[in-house]
């Protein structure tokens, strides 16, 4: 749970949200890359899953965290199947996490700009949007792929201030992955929260260099119903 002392809401203007483990629940990702992709792979390839499944994990493994990696278009080349089409096969899997949609309402109501900064391509940032709903409760919404780099490296948030000027000293920044996080932190971003449990089918993990929050309860019960 992040610690109550940590979070002083009169201190934060701008609240940037990842989408995919920390809005969103992270099964859906892991289900398609590691089960659904694999299984579709290996019927086109006529080869086994397991087969299928090793191979593509090493595809994953060598350009992580670069924006190829989140690019649906990326891999539809590499792959020969047409991920966006594959995506909407499982889209019922697509879940907001408990107590988001009261979170957003409430920094709403508290005056806070809320961004929604993901690495997701623009194709699925659009399926996930249309099936959850979320896009307008934010006052803007921005890809990796919008800026031409992923969050993890260090050059994203110079781009992302020409857009979205932010005062980095007054921004809460909450992701699930610790390599963004500390991202961020080299930029300057003040206050950054990290999400232990992005997969509500996974056991929350330990974060040590990070306050960390189970689900966005722990925020709410630290929210004041306003400023007056």
């Amino acid at each position: 749970m992040a610690d109550r002392q940590a979070t002083d809401w009169r201190q934060i203007d701008t609240i940037l949200l990842d989408m995919d483990g920390t809005l969103l629940d992270l099964h859906f990702d892991n289900h398609f890359w590691l089960e659904h992709v694999p299984r579709r792979y290996a019927e086109a390839r006529g080869i086994d899953v397991e087969e299928a499944r090793k191979a593509l994990k090493a595809q994953y493994r060598a350009i992580e965290g670069t924006l190829d990696w989140y690019c649906l278009d990326h891999w539809s080349g590499v792959l020969g199947l047409d991920i966006a089409m594959l995506k909407q096969e499982v889209d019922h899997l697509i879940q907001v996490h408990p107590y988001v949609p009261a979170f957003l309402a409430r920094a709403r109501g508290l005056g806070k700009r809320l961004v929604l900064l993901t690495n997701a391509h623009q194709k699925s940032l659009a399926l996930k949007m249309e099936k959850t709903r979320l896009a307008g409760c934010f006052d803007a919404v921005i890809s990796a792929h919008d800026l031409g780099l992923p969050k993890e490296d260090p050059a994203f948030w110079e781009r992302l201030a020409r857009i979205e000027p932010y005062d980095r000293q007054r921004t809460l920044f909450i992701d699930d992955s610790p390599a963004v996080l500390e991202s961020a932190r080299g930029a300057g971003i003040a206050h950054l929260i990290a999400i232990q449990r992005p997969d509500s089918r996974q056991p929350p993990r330990e974060i040590a260099d990070f306050p960390a929050i189970d689900d966005f309860s722990a925020l709410l019960e630290t929210m004041p119903p306003s400023f007056r």
